[in-house]
């Protein structure tokens, strides 16, 4: 709450955005900024303070880490390395890609950079206007800056790591000085961080010189909690219903899970950790393929456990990468095999890796493998996110999910997804092991006389049940409008029931359906942006915010596009102005993304 005796109410709104889109590093800087400043209007002429005031931070001495990450994975790293950089006594700093003012390169004498790839060699959206800029004419030459870049991955894309790699080499293309090789982490993302930031940590004592540990002292944004990522919650699954009809070629559900006893909290637009347990048929099948025991003890990384333990509970085996496949290529001696990974084969290999499973390759091409090293080269389990689909205002004490479950034939034999799978077999009573992943870029607007526009399809529509629902609970006075999209209306349409009452209610203004299969030819949500141009344009350029979650291949990628058509066409700009009037709303805040 904002204390009214000091601060006027017309500026409530005002600094309530502006804390809200701020890390907690950011936050601590900016209050002792302001209260230098107060101290500065009592001491000093206010000409004084204006020319102290856009003067740059002196960079000198400072180790300046900054991060673009779409899931968590690269903001957790990079705290990781504040958090140890701050121990060994270095001056740091913590910034996000979107929060860091390009013109504090020419100061900056040592960088390191945290950054994702998303799909095939794209950027976080958080880091799109930096990684732009950097490649543009306008970066400046940067010979006083050293630098370290860590990437992280999936190598079962074709571009595996690639936005780091072309930070890395365009840093040095300007001037810098490379401390270290780039980094590139896949989705067992400790086994490449943890050395590199070892190595980060000892290089950047060398250039820098260590002060006293800082004692800075913050209030914490939310309680202290014992469960993390690392450390989940085993919570119990209350409810898992079925939200497809009867026809329908998938089958999505809803799943409410208990928060009792946790001290979770959470935010709209916050994501579900969930840790998947492989199903003991397919663990099965993948030890006999290769003629191994199950119960045979594996040393590794000095942990001792049964391979069938180490294959169910802490290897992937639903997702075939790059790694894995070269290394049972060695073992294979198989022409065709060797033969995709051919520069030229490099489709044909996505494609392969896209549509077969660990137990496929070893089947196709038969190999011999001890436990030990089957062990050793697969990669380790990873959690899977999920949008939460509720606002805690509502639910209390629970998280709801919006579950696609994943199934298909290959072969005439089931596949499915890990997750998926686990889930979709608990029973209700049962107990799965659970964390909160924050999304600082997905957050209802601070001020709640904003609009907002949501678009999504399929399971993408979860957020917005929770947007609806925390925006009810709030008495906000913006108008909400959902654009979402599935195959069928009779079938797909995911929470109909609770659209409609949201609409009776006047919770929910307006509601635009794209069925896609309900017509000879196909609608997506995009078609529905266009047929509304006018009105969608009116909206944002009078402050709406605009929601995109969903597929990011196809869906997030046509959505960006009809809006950057209804920008040209509405808005008289061209394709370049058009592209910098959706970025702008994107540095706003005002056009955020939960993709992938």
């Amino acid at each position: 709450m904002l204390a009214p005796t000091y601060l006027p109410e017309a500026k409530h709104a005002l600094i309530a955005d502006l804390a809200e889109s701020l890390e907690p590093n950011a936050l601590s800087w900016l209050s002792g900024y302001f209260a230098g400043v107060a101290q500065g209007r009592q001491a000093i002429k206010p000409a004084a303070l204006s020319i102290a005031a856009t003067t740059p931070p002196t960079s000198a001495g400072r180790l300046t880490i900054l991060y673009g990450s779409q899931t968590g994975n690269a903001k957790r790293i990079a705290e990781s390395l504040l958090e140890r950089s701050t121990d060994q006594g270095l001056d740091v700093r913590l910034v996000r890609a979107d929060q860091y003012s390009t013109r504090e390169l020419r100061g900056e004498q040592l960088l390191y950079i945290v950054m994702s790839t998303q799909g095939d060699g794209e950027p976080p959206d958080d880091s799109i206007a930096f990684v732009e800029f950097l490649k543009s004419r306008r970066a400046p030459k940067l010979p006083q800056m050293k630098y370290a870049v860590l990437g992280l991955g999936d190598s079962s894309y074709p571009s595996f790591c690639g936005i780091s790699q072309d930070l890395d080499a365009r840093l040095a293309e300007l001037g810098a000085q490379r401390l270290q090789e780039a980094g590139a982490a896949d989705l067992d993302i400790e086994t490449i961080a943890a050395p590199w930031q070892d190595t980060a940590l000892v290089l950047a004592k060398e250039h820098l010189k260590p002060g006293a540990p800082t004692s800075a002292t913050v209030t914490p944004l939310r309680a202290a909690t014992a469960v993390t990522r690392e450390h989940p919650f085993q919570a119990e699954l209350l409810l898992d219903q079925s939200i497809t009809g009867r026809g329908s070629d998938k089958d999505i559900r809803h799943l409410e899970i208990s928060l009792e006893g946790s001290g979770l909290s959470y935010q709209p637009g916050d994501a579900l950790g969930v840790w998947p347990v492989q199903d003991e048929q397919l663990v099965g099948a993948v030890i006999q393929a290769l003629g191994l025991d199950g119960a045979a003890p594996i040393e590794h990384q000095g942990v001792t456990r049964s391979l069938q333990e180490w294959l169910g509970t802490y290897r992937e085996l639903t997702v075939l990468t790059r790694p894995f496949l070269q290394a049972h290529a060695t073992r294979a001696q198989s022409g065709t095999l060797d033969a995709l990974f051919n520069a030229e084969q490099r489709s044909e290999l996505a494609e392969y890796m896209a549509a077969n499973q660990v137990l496929d390759a070893l089947r196709n091409w038969p190999a011999s493998w001890t436990a030990q090293d089957l062990v050793t080269a697969l990669r380790p389990i990873t959690p899977r996110m999920y949008s939460i689909a509720s606002s805690q205002s509502t639910v209390d004490e629970e998280v709801h999910l919006t579950l696609a479950n994943v199934a298909y034939e290959h072969e005439g034999e089931t596949r499915w997804g890990v997750a998926s799978r686990f889930l979709s077999q608990l029973e209700e009573g049962a107990r799965l092991p659970i964390f909160i992943e924050e999304n600082t870029r997905f957050r209802l607007p601070a001020d709640p006389s904003r609009d907002i526009i949501m678009i999504g399809a399929g399971t993408g529509v979860a957020p917005y049940r929770a947007f609806i629902q925390a925006r009810s609970d709030d008495g906000a006075s913006g108008r909400n409008w959902l654009f979402f999209g599935n195959p069928h209306f009779s079938s797909d349409f995911l929470y109909q029931t609770e659209w409609q009452q949201a609409v009776k209610a006047g919770n929910l203004h307006r509601i635009d359906l794209a069925f896609s299969r309900d017509q000879e030819d196909k609608v997506y949500v995009q078609h529905r942006l266009i047929e509304r141009a006018a009105e969608v344009y009116d909206w944002i350029q009078t402050g709406a915010h605009v929601y995109v979650c969903g597929d990011a291949t196809h869906m997030a990628r046509d959505v960006h596009q009809a809006l950057i058509e209804i920008a040209r066409d509405q808005g008289a700009l061209d394709e370049e102005g058009a592209r910098q009037w959706l970025d702008e709303l994107a540095a706003q805040g005002r056009y955020a993304r939960d993709v992938y």
